[in-house]
């Protein structure tokens, strides 16, 4: 999974063009009676499956589309109905074109998703969600009520979580990097203390035996979920006492944190990068 991360460094159209995703698997778990985690490259997926057809939560990247509906036909015979996107990164949003083309999938997210999608050059217009909303949106779907709620100012200014009521399940969408330095997207509306604030209003609501699907890593706890928050507050309080102290960005990079979060480091967001972050964006 952090090998595949990387991938994030590169342009979409790279990407695209190339052949790194021919050995992308797409994994599935089954989390309750008709909700599927899946896995692959780029942002983890969330799948609800019955009686009422296909509802999935992200779809990666535009080259794995094939894998995903291949993936989602094994348990069922139908094409996807509704796709929810958590935020507008191309990790997340890069297969709506296709599914909108090859199943007639209908998009929804906030607001903000289709301004930031529509504000690309390159942009193609199936790719932007048909449906928007401000605050959030319900789907009655499978037996299940599917609770998607806005949060502002986090990962970026236009994240949705998705909750699976019955389920007990909840898509984070990139509000949680599990095990890793999350990345804040400041130059689209995301803030240090927004995403810490939203963080901790989900943790709030959550149960312990819930099941959360991350926006990049592992199916996780609230426990999981827990130790992240931790992680956050403690390396930005941190860094803002270093940065009121007058210590500069380059100074606190080369002293670097503690030893103990070495491990949240990986491809796409390094120990430096994620002292810059805290350091410019509080």
């Amino acid at each position: 999974m952090r090998r595949l991360s990387l991938l994030l460094l590169l342009p979409f159209s790279l990407l695209a063009s190339d052949n790194r995703f021919a050995d992308v698997e797409i994994e599935r778990t089954q989390l309750a009676d008709s909700v599927y985690m899946l896995t692959g490259a780029g942002g983890n997926i969330g799948v609800s499956a019955g009686p009422d057809g296909v509802l999935i939560i992200d779809d990666q990247y535009a080259p794995l589309a094939e894998k995903i509906a291949a993936s989602v036909a094994d348990v069922a015979k139908t094409d996807v109905k509704y796709i929810v996107n958590t935020h507008y990164h191309g990790d997340h949003t890069g297969s709506n074109s296709w599914f909108k083309q090859h199943h007639h999938a209908t998009v929804f997210a906030h607001d903000n998703v289709r301004t930031r999608l529509a504000s690309d050059k390159d942009h193609h217009q199936d790719a932007l969600p048909v449906v928007t909303y401000e605050e959030g949106v319900k789907f009655h779907f499978n037996g299940d009520t599917i609770r998607v709620m806005h949060l502002p100012a986090g990962h970026t200014d236009g994240d949705s979580v998705v909750w699976f009521e019955k389920a007990r399940v909840l898509h984070t969408g990139d509000l949680f990097f599990e095990g890793r330095f999350p990345y804040i997207d400041l130059g689209a509306g995301g803030t240090v203390s927004g995403y810490i604030a939203n963080v901790e209003r989900l943790i709030s609501m959550l149960d312990d035996d819930m099941k959360i699907i991350s926006g990049h890593g592992k199916l996780a706890t609230k426990a999981d979920y827990q130790k992240s928050l931790d992680m956050m507050k403690e390396t930005a309080a941190y860094v803002l006492t270093q940065k009121r102290a007058g210590m500069t960005l380059e100074d606190l990079i080369e002293q670097g944190l503690d030893d103990k979060w070495q491990d949240w480091s990986w491809g796409f967001i390094t120990e430096e990068k994620w002292l810059t972050t805290l350091y410019k964006g509080q």
